[in-house]
């Protein structure tokens, strides 16, 4: 078609007519130009697009008046200025005038610093050798939130990788990159390589380096120090602010995470039961990475040094006395143990998920390490009413007032039934219900069906203590065993009263004989028994004694075994053996 250029795709669509055998015309038709450019291709004289076409404006300049006079200069004396910053300063100086020149003006500056400007920094391509550096960083998952038990789970991962081989490692690390989070990662992704290699290079961490101000030479933390001596490994890292510089790992990050966030999407739920159950995800997604460097991974692995016999500790040690609310306070954290520990001193171990309690080196107690998640308060509480639930059960009125009553309650459903209890009975009995549940929940491990069946009561107003502890075999039904007794006769009895005694030993005894020493009776003693007549012969019969005849601890003596004693006063008194 006259005035249309010939595109080279219908040249060659002309010539493959052409060589099959179709005629000029026919090939031509199927091409969709004219016989002439036809007659022109089979002469050899059609050249298209001969030579540069000369470059020429369909419309007038619009920066004509503005860009060699102002807007040129502006860039040479700062070649950092911005195309919308030009943009916005014609629009102040020039109002209604520059409207409609933003896309002009961006290709204009691109083309100018392209010709002018500075060259931007040059990238080297790197080589690296077998178990030569492995790379430790902390990267964040953006863009996704991943929930456990429904509730946002704040968290960073733990990325290690081979800069030879591309090896990786990835794992969760609950708070911030503190020393026992690169400690426990890096040790256990060394575990996983199965060696360790020469160099370690991370960024400016603050638990790995002292980033002091002015210095260039940034000293390593003593523990980071002591980790990279364990494991015999040369501690290194790249320029504070240039990223690049750790680009083996800095650009895996993007690769993972894009990895993990289409697992996500393909499991169709960003909800986890367990933080164990999202490390099972991360971990067969790093395990399908890895298997596609698995050639170069085994011929690195041959270079990588030994692990040692024995970890570095991975955690932090701290004590801690239980108080009376049965409560320590960790790093701001309140946790509750179990009461029985109550006024003993602990020994933590603060791992980066995790707190292990000790008493004289036997472990006690097991807690989730726990970390606000409110930026605008620095505490907060891990309540567990396994640990207090018996002393609650002593004191059931507790739970009325207690300031960790919502936390006391396992879950929502929990706290959905303490609502419809208050709800259907006064407090005290609410609160007996509840704290009896909590009871049968901890001591059986039935948190679930505890709650089921307060449900399933609570729906029908029927909701008794007694049901409940029958329900649950607290109640047992008293089984009475059968006594036969064989009733002896009375006439036993007969016998007792009428027998005499026969032995001299029940007959009166006599009064004893005067003492050769008179001594005054004393004054206040009483008299031990009447002497005078019985009823009967064969009776005891108490008479006085003397408190002079009797020594205390051997026999009756009628003499004073001491002649000479000190004066005594006539006002002293005796003690009688009774009252000794």
């Amino acid at each position: 078609m006259p005035g249309k250029q010939i595109k080279t795709y219908q040249l060659r669509v002309y010539m493959n007519a052409r060589e099959i055998g179709l005629t000029q015309v026919d090939a031509a038709r199927i091409a969709e130009f004219s016989e002439r450019s036809a007659q022109r291709i089979d002469a050899g004289v059609h050249q298209p697009q001969q030579g540069n076409r000369p470059v020429c404006r369909s419309s007038p300049d619009p920066l004509a008046t503005v860009w060699e006079q102002e807007l040129e200069p502006m860039l040479r004396q700062q070649p950092r200025l911005k195309p919308m910053t030009l943009f916005e300063y014609l629009q102040q100086r020039y109002p209604g005038q520059y409207e409609q020149v933003l896309r002009t003006l961006q290709r204009r500056v691109r083309e100018w610093k392209a010709l002018h400007g500075a060259s931007p920094e040059v990238m080297f391509p790197l080589r690296h050798e077998p178990g030569e550096l492995g790379l430790s960083d902390f990267t964040q998952l953006k863009g996704v939130e991943v929930t456990i038990g429904g509730k946002a789970f704040e968290h960073l991962i733990y990325h290690y990788r081979l800069a030879y081989s591309g090896w990786q490692y990835a794992q969760i690390i609950w708070g911030g990159e503190s020393f026992i989070a690169l400690s426990e990662g890096l040790q256990n992704a060394l575990a996983a390589c199965g060696g360790v290699p020469k160099q370690h290079r991370t960024d400016s961490l603050s638990a790995a380096y002292r980033n002091l101000r002015g210095k260039q030479d940034k000293p390593l933390t003593e523990l980071y120090d002591q980790l990279c001596r364990h494991y015999r490994m040369q501690p290194t890292r790249n320029n504070t602010g240039i990223a690049h510089e750790n680009g083996a790992i800095e650009s895996s990050h993007g690769h993972l995470k894009r990895r993990i966030e289409q697992a996500l999407l393909l499991r169709g739920s960003c909800e986890f039961a367990t933080v164990q159950e999202y490390q099972s995800l991360i971990d067969e997604v790093v395990l399908r990475l890895n298997g596609r460097c698995q050639p170069k991974y085994e011929q690195e692995k041959l270079a990588l040094g030994p692990l040692p016999l024995h970890r570095v500790p991975d955690y932090e040690l701290v004590s801690a006395r239980v108080s009376c609310h049965s409560t320590i306070t960790v790093r701001c954290m309140l946790y509750t143990v179990p009461s029985r520990l109550i006024g003993r001193q602990l020994e933590l171990r603060l791992y980066q998920d995790r707190i292990v309690g000790y008493l004289n080196h036997q472990l006690v107690v097991e807690l989730p390490r726990i970390r606000s998640t409110d930026k605008t308060k620095r505490r907060a509480r891990c309540i567990n009413y396994r640990h207090v639930v018996e002393g609650l059960r002593r004191k059931p009125r507790a739970l009325l007032y207690c300031t960790w009553q919502q936390e006391l309650l396992p879950n929502h459903q929990y706290r959905q039934l303490w609502q419809q209890m208050q709800a259907l009975y006064d407090p005290d009995t609410a609160a007996l219900l509840m704290v009896e549940a909590l009871y049968i929940a901890a001591s059986q491990d039935k948190e679930a069906a505890v709650a089921d069946y307060l449900a399933a009561q609570l729906a029908v107003s029927d909701l008794k203590l007694v049901r409940l502890q029958q329900q649950f075999g607290l109640l047992h039904s008293a089984v009475v065993p059968e006594v036969n007794v064989t009733q002896h006769p009375l006439q036993d009895y007969d016998q007792l009263l009428l027998t005499r005694p026969s032995n001299p030993a029940h007959q009166s005894v006599p009064e004893p004989e005067p003492a050769s020493e008179a001594t005054a009776p004393v004054s206040h003693a009483q008299a031990m028994g009447n002497s005078g007549t019985t009823s009967r012969s064969g009776e005891l019969v108490p008479c006085p004694i003397l408190a002079g005849t009797l020594r205390i601890g051997g026999p009756p003596s009628l003499f004073n075994p001491h002649p000479t004693r000190p004066h005594r006063s006539p006002t002293a008194k005796r003690k009688s053996p009774l009252q000794l």
